[in-house]
């Protein structure tokens, strides 16, 4: 019994003090004064299980970093109870015998349920087609594929792999840069300029994104844009909404936390793909979450060890962690500063990723019946990121030293605590 808890569950449109009966891996009841062995939720909130659609675990092949283990711990700290780990491993995701083995391995650790994206060209080398049908029937029931970490550069291999997925209802997501614009380490404006480092243009994203909307458009099937971060592909996602395309888009906390001046300080750990964007850019996606055009929060996670961040800015990798300080960024950008209510950032967190996804037993609603996939955490407790607690194998945050407003107390996947009381749960 999770007793007094304040239940936000934007699938139901629920928001209020309620008592939430457990029994195995279902929720049972839902009502005032519940009867029974009880943990007491006063002064927390109780919301469905948060939903990742753009991890990275880096498992196989690049375990240094991280691994399906260390990853899915990060996750539940995060109060994650499902993540999208992208198809960039080694040997990449582009068949059924590797995306089974990370569906298996999250199966096995067991902390958060782990749905592999699979590749959409093989090798994610851009040329032919991966075998997309083969990895839905797999084990791992793949539905959806990309190529993230790289854009889908060949329009044609795009088109073709929007008409597969569309025989699945399916969706592409997309890494959206155009290739031959790739070739900078920031946003391409003024910071870029005064600091002598090749950037990279907010056009290279909107070219790839009106691309791939005229794809969308032309072949009625689904489309994804991944962390989305410029002005004019919020624009461009807007109208194609408007039209009745069939697209949803994400953006991560960082890109509406942070601008490119951070990048004045030469750190690489605030150096990533996209970039962090100029004060325009990021006034335009909080726009886009206030109006709707962003449909979900995803926190491309993307560990790196200390010695491949510890470099000249040029020569460092693009990537930050990102599970554990989520729910923290989020309430401090966007619930504290009035741009969306806690039900919005809730649904964006939850509700709306898991319909992307096709998880059903993910987002809610919570109800009598329902998986008790959930996540409670304390709205008031304030925090200073520590990288050195965090339980991600890398600690490569921009976050360092940064005061938080709202921790995750518990995650509970299928009536078992994966966390209690702030720490992993034992068995």
């Amino acid at each position: 019994m999770l007793k007094g808890g304040r239940v936000v569950d934007p699938a139901s449109g629920v928001d209020r003090t309620l008592d939430i009966a457990i029994d195995g891996a279902q929720i049972v009841q839902v009502g005032d004064a519940l009867d029974g062995q009880s943990i007491d939720c006063r002064g927390l909130v109780v919301a469905p299980g948060f939903v990742d659609l753009h991890v990275h675990f880096r498992e196989p092949g690049g375990e240094d970093a991280e691994t399906i283990a260390s990853g899915s711990r990060a996750a539940a700290m995060g109060g994650f109870t499902a993540v999208c780990p992208m198809p960039n491993t080694n040997p990449p995701q582009d068949n059924a015998a590797t995306v089974e083995y990370v569906w298996r391995r999250g199966r096995d650790v067991g902390l958060v349920d782990v749905f592999p994206i699979g590749a959409v060209s093989a090798g994610r080398a851009g040329e032919q087609l991966a075998p997309m049908r083969e990895m839905h029937n797999s084990a791992a029931h793949v539905r959806m594929f990309s190529d993230d970490g790289d854009p889908v550069s060949s329009a044609l291999l795009m088109r073709r792999a929007l008409e597969y997925v569309s025989a699945i209802d399916g969706a592409i997501i997309e890494h959206a840069e155009d290739p031959s614009l790739r070739n900078g380490h920031m946003h391409e404006g003024d910071v870029s300029a005064l600091l002598g480092l090749r950037g990279l243009p907010a056009a290279s994203e909107e070219i790839c994104v009106l691309r791939d909307i005229a794809l969308a458009r032309l072949t009625g099937a689904r489309l994804h844009i991944a962390h989305i971060s410029t002005a004019e592909a919020v624009d461009a996602v807007r109208r194609a909404k408007a039209e009745g395309i069939r697209i949803t888009c994400e953006v991560t906390p960082h890109h509406l936390a942070l601008t490119d001046e951070a990048v004045r300080t030469f750190d690489a750990n605030f150096k990533v793909a996209p970039p962090l964007r100029s004060q325009r850019h990021v006034d335009a996606l909080k726009e886009g979450i206030a109006n709707g055009t962003i449909d979900a929060i995803a926190t491309d996670h993307a560990p790196h060890p200390a010695h491949a961040k510890d470099r000249e800015f040029d020569y460092a990798p693009c990537g930050m962690v990102g599970l554990e300080t989520a729910l923290g960024v989020v309430l401090s950008e966007l619930v504290d500063t009035g741009v969306c209510t806690l039900e919005r950032a809730i649904a964006m967190l939850s509700v709306e990723p898991a319909i992307i996804l096709g998880a059903a037993e993910h987002g809610g609603p919570i109800a009598a019946g329902h998986p008790a996939n959930l996540t409670v955490f304390d709205p008031d407790q304030t925090w200073t990121v520590d990288p050195s607690t965090l339980s991600s194998r890398s600690h490569n945050t921009p976050f360092a030293g940064r005061k938080l407003r709202g921790r995750v107390i518990h995650t509970i996947l299928r009536g078992r605590f994966t966390v209690e009381n702030g720490e992993i749960a034992n068995g």
